[in-house]
């Protein structure tokens, strides 16, 4: 193995997806270049606009495992077209996640060339629509239409972690808290009741709710509330009648989405008008299989908790083990100046090249 035109190959597929714009439900161009670019040799188990799954030739009695990974970006902060720089691949969507995509591509392309003998089966499946809301994900609708997904032995969903496996995820309840007065001039505010004081008041012990540490399987999520957003007031001379919190409670995997909405209930008491706009399950911690002990010791990579919501969350809601690993710098998910090291795209590509190979060394 080469591994500086391998390294090469990868960042120049990592560019030309970071030189595609793709803001979420924008991404027709980019889902057609990775069609385009995965080899003919794959079996194309579901495709449509949103999605695409394809994968090797099934072997009766091997693991199959799914690499997943959206097309979709953040919108642009002046990031826009993309550069090599100082061994870094850097442009809009680098570490999230288009060097995870690459990747992907280059795995692919090579299990088509070198046609090494697998230990395990490997599925590809490409996304839309990540960085939305989860009510806009299209993996319901794949899960749906396509049985063959429900067989995955393991999905690894090919997020930002700075190479490490970062198992399990944090569920993800967002919430409206209202306060209710009564309108005034505020020159006579005895004669209403100030909404903005209420919530102030009320929402202190809110804001003081302790995080909750949980360890599962050796691993520590960190459950917290914290109060996002606050908006009320209609004019410098009025005393408001409303005022309404947004609140945001990540859960950990020991919860479900209904004993998490039961706690976030508690945690408010009766500050308020709760209203639960949107609950997205976490993932159980699955690292404890075969399959996963092979993608560990492939890298080797250490293991640590999400300490977010991510995909992962769909697929464990569908029975299915899965795990977070990708080739993406955490710290420059979202920013201006988003990045994706060289190297650590080589070292993931490298790691399942061995994770997917019978023979280990190879």
């Amino acid at each position: 193995m080469d591994d500086a035109q391998d390294a090469g190959r990868l960042a120049a597929r990592a560019l030309a997806l970071v030189d595609i714009p793709s803001v979420s439900r924008d991404e027709a161009r980019c889902a057609a270049y990775v069609a385009d670019a995965m080899p003919s040799s794959l079996q194309v188990l579901f495709h449509d606009d949103d999605a695409l799954l394809c994968a090797t030739p099934r072997t009766p009695g091997r693991p199959f495992v799914v690499l997943a990974g959206h097309y979709d970006t953040v919108p642009a902060q002046e990031n826009l077209p993309g550069r090599i720089e100082d061994g870094w691949v850097v442009g809009l969507g680098a570490t999230d996640m288009k060097g995870g995509l690459a990747v992907m591509i280059e795995l692919a392309r090579w299990l088509d060339a070198e046609v090494p003998e697998r230990a395990v089966d490997v599925g590809f499946l490409f996304f839309a629509r990540e960085e939305l809301p989860v009510a806009e994900s299209p993996l319901p609708a794949v899960f749906a239409a396509c049985p063959a997904l429900r067989e995955a032995d393991l999905a690894i969903v090919l997020e930002p972690t700075d190479n490490a496996i970062q198992a399990g995820c944090l569920g993800n309840v967002n919430a409206t808290l209202s306060f209710t007065g009564r309108a005034a001039h505020s020159a006579r505010p005895w004669t209403g009741e100030n909404a903005i004081a209420k919530a102030v008041e009320q929402l202190r012990p809110v804001v003081a709710v302790e995080p909750r540490e949980v360890v599962i399987e050796g691993l520590r999520f960190v459950e917290v509330l914290s109060v996002t957003r606050i908006n009320g007031g209609v004019a410098d001379n009025v005393v408001p009648d409303r005022v309404e919190a947004r609140l945001n409670f990540r859960y950990a995997p020991d919860r479900t989405p209904a004993a998490a909405e039961a706690r976030l209930r508690e945690l408010v008491g009766e500050a308020g008008a709760l209203e639960i706009t949107s609950n997205s399950g976490p993932a159980r911690v699955a690292i404890s299989t075969p399959v996963a002990e092979r993608l560990r010791t492939a890298g080797p990579f250490a293991v640590e908790p999400k300490q977010a919501w991510t995909p992962v969350a769909q697929f464990s809601e569908e029975g299915l083990d899965a795990v977070n690993l990708g080739p993406g710098a955490t710290r420059y998910a979202h920013t201006r100046d988003e990045r994706c090291e060289i190297e650590a795209l080589l070292a993931t590509y490298r790691a399942l090249q061995r994770f997917v190979a019978a023979d280990a060394a190879s």
